[in-house]
């Protein structure tokens, strides 16, 4: 939590603490997972899952429990759709719009997404495709086939690389892997 804190920017005030409703989301997000991994009380966890999910209908969010690594950063209100078998790594900042999904058919593989990764407002994201570290993804791309390498910046319908920047340098990253 306190990576998620950082990535957000949030200090331990009252004011972040209480009237920070994405931020109160993203506590319940990993209250709840923590509740289900350690199979604690299940009173608890009943009261848990059903504050975060009455708290993400009200900002849109439909965030399942244990897609997002460490580092998290939710940064408006609006509809995120992710589904429950996508897996990203630490450090992933995510705008309004955004949705990771499965593909159709019988092989309806999900994204997998790498860590520090950028995805812009709008972006969309399907298929069994893997995207790779520092990817930054703009806003109201389509993803739908793998970027693995990482390091670059995807755009338009469907998506390509439209630069070799790196998500480096935008944003705070809340988790730092020991080296």
């Amino acid at each position: 939590m306190d990576a998620d804190r950082l990535s957000l920017g949030k200090n331990h005030t009252l004011r972040d603490r209480f009237l920070d409703e994405i931020w109160l989301f993203q506590r319940r997000l990993r209250r709840v997972e923590y509740l289900t991994n350690c199979r604690k009380n299940r009173l608890r966890r009943l009261v848990a899952v059903y504050q975060y999910r009455q708290l993400g209908i009200r900002l849109g969010f439909s965030i399942p429990i244990n897609v997002f690594g460490p580092g998290l950063a939710l940064l408006h209100y609006g509809t995120i759709v992710i589904n429950a078998q996508t897996r990203v790594g630490a450090n992933c900042r995510v705008h309004a719009g955004v949705n990771i999904g499965a593909q159709l058919g019988p092989d309806g593989g999900v994204p997998r997404i790498g860590d520090n990764c950028y995805l812009g407002p709008g972006a969309k994201l399907f298929g069994a495709i893997v995207i790779g570290d520092n990817t930054v993804i703009g806003a109201n791309a389509v993803v739908n086939k793998s970027f693995p390498s990482g390091n670059v910046t995807l755009g338009g319908v469907p998506a390509r690389i439209i630069s070799e920047k790196s998500a480096a340098g935008l944003f705070v990253l809340g988790y730092k892997k020991a080296q």
